[in-house]
């Protein structure tokens, strides 16, 4: 994402890893800033793209004085709402825009620059967001006022974990029933039952035995959490929620840290003593 947009505008990284500001910087072309303070008051319009909205709450609060009236902050964070507010109510106090945009396409996307965004805030600020975000954007959809992009990344992201969690245990159970996952998944990608999950991640993943990691499970289960306090705010029931989050934080305990998401399904496959192939 940070490639694309310092092919299009003059820009200035910085990571809290500085190595790797500096390798990018050189790749780039971009120029690379010491500090937070630093890119910020150098900056027209700041994006930020960070683990959690902790993060992008410390970085705001660490520039300080470096923020200016007139400025805009775009954070693709897969944040949740509420830190979409605060940090949006902080920057307000200080003339600066704020628009919360998550992407979702993967590291595929990304590389492509076909990301789908989802953005939160002022009519205004998401227009001046989607001009910024354009090289790295298939698709930008403005879904409301601040916090509802990281409303509806979290949504999307639970839906993600819930299809992985389904198919991978009925799956599991066919494999047991003597059924290959080519022959189900024929079917099932011919039927209603389809979704990305059985079309790409499992075939390519799972089927091939590959796992290639590029998505950590712990930043689903990060993610479905959000999506749970999503859904207790509006008084919405979350038991389909809730499963998946038990099955993610156990996926967690047994697993590296360093785990892709789609390895929840291993959990499954030893729980039933099979191999989804």
């Amino acid at each position: 994402m940070a490639g694309h947009l310092a092919k299009t505008f003059e820009t200035r990284v910085w990571n809290r890893t500085s190595s790797r500001a500096a390798a990018f910087g050189r790749e780039f072309g971009a120029s690379v800033a010491n500090t937070v303070p630093e890119l910020v008051s150098w900056a027209d319009v700041v994006v930020t793209c960070l683990p959690t909205s902790v993060e992008v709450s410390e970085v705001v609060e660490t520039a300080s004085d470096g923020w200016h009236e007139g400025q805009l902050l775009v954070d693709a964070t897969s944040g949740d709402p509420a830190g979409a507010r605060s940090t949006a109510e902080w920057l307000t106090e200080r003339g600066v825009g704020f628009v919360d945009a998550p992407v979702s396409g993967g590291t595929g996307g990304a590389v492509a620059g076909t990301l789908t965004v989802m953005a939160g805030g002022s009519d205004a600020n998401v227009e001046r967001a989607r001009a910024i975000t354009a090289p790295f954007t298939g698709r930008f959809i403005h879904v409301g006022p601040v916090g509802a992009g990281h409303a509806v990344k979290a949504i999307n992201q639970a839906l993600l974990a819930v299809n992985i969690q389904a198919a991978g245990e009925g799956l599991a159970a066919l494999a047991k029933l003597g059924i290959s996952a080519t022959t189900a998944l024929e079917v099932i990608n011919s039927s209603s039952g389809r979704s990305n999950v059985t079309e790409n991640l499992i075939p390519q993943r799972v089927v091939s035995r590959e796992w290639p990691r590029t998505f950590r499970l712990a930043l689903l289960d990060k993610d479905v959490g959000i999506a749970l306090k999503v859904l207790q705010n509006a008084g919405v029931s979350d038991d389909t929620f809730q499963v998946v989050k038990r099955a993610l934080e156990s996926a967690r305990e047994n697993l590296s840290a360093e785990a892709d998401h789609v390895e929840l399904i291993k959990q499954i496959e030893k729980a039933a003593n099979v191999e989804i192939r």
